[in-house]
């Protein structure tokens, strides 16, 4: 009996929570570098790919919603096309923040036009009917809180500071759905 608790005690302490003094010396050095992030992490290329697609998504919102904006017509639409502004300089942020950590991942975020509507989550949609425009903005802002809800599980805890930027999105997005939603009962029903 004494043997296995031996065992256990020596395979706790293989298990112990302690710093790699290595990364911490990588620190260090390439002070031009910015924030360190570790270069041999085994999710640094999948994570930057997961960036890269809602990268896309966002600047494809961003470009339904301004469309959205500029032909809006109706009673109503005169506030709501002020929204979908509103809206769409929130999406360019998101675009903006997320652009950012590619490149703190030591990746290169892709602005190409030619795989925008391949790669995003979200589908572009030329709708002149205000409805029609706040479903299609209803549907693209449900599609992201799912695709980033996914994002946030699969990343988990392989990239905290990820993981808080896609929660710090999913909230925003969470709350367009909710003033979408509001919007076409509201249109519906006059």
């Amino acid at each position: 009996m004494k043997e296995k608790s031996k065992t256990v005690a020596n395979n706790s302490a293989k298990t112990r929570l302690q710093l790699n003094e290595a990364a911490i010396e990588r620190a260090k050095k390439s002070l031009d570098d910015g924030a360190v992030v570790a270069e041999d992490n085994p999710w640094r290329e999948d994570i930057v790919r997961l960036l890269n697609d809602a990268l896309a998504t966002e600047i494809v919102c961003i470009l339904r919603y301004k469309r959205h904006h500029f032909t809006a017509t109706g009673l109503e639409s005169p506030a709501i096309a002020d929204e979908f502004l509103v809206h769409a300089n929130e999406e360019s942020a998101h675009a903006d923040s997320i652009a950012k950590r590619i490149v703190q991942l030591g990746g290169e975020p892709d602005f190409s036009p030619d795989t925008l509507l391949a790669r995003s989550h979200a589908d572009y949609n030329d709708d002149a009917d205000l409805h029609e425009m706040i479903k299609s903005n209803l549907i693209a802002e449900r599609v992201a809180i799912e695709s980033y809800t996914q994002m946030i599980d699969l990343i988990g805890d392989k990239d905290p500071t990820t993981r808080r930027l896609l929660e710090s999105i999913l909230n925003d997005e969470e709350e367009h759905a909710d003033e979408l939603s509001d919007w076409m009962r509201s249109v519906v029903t006059k």
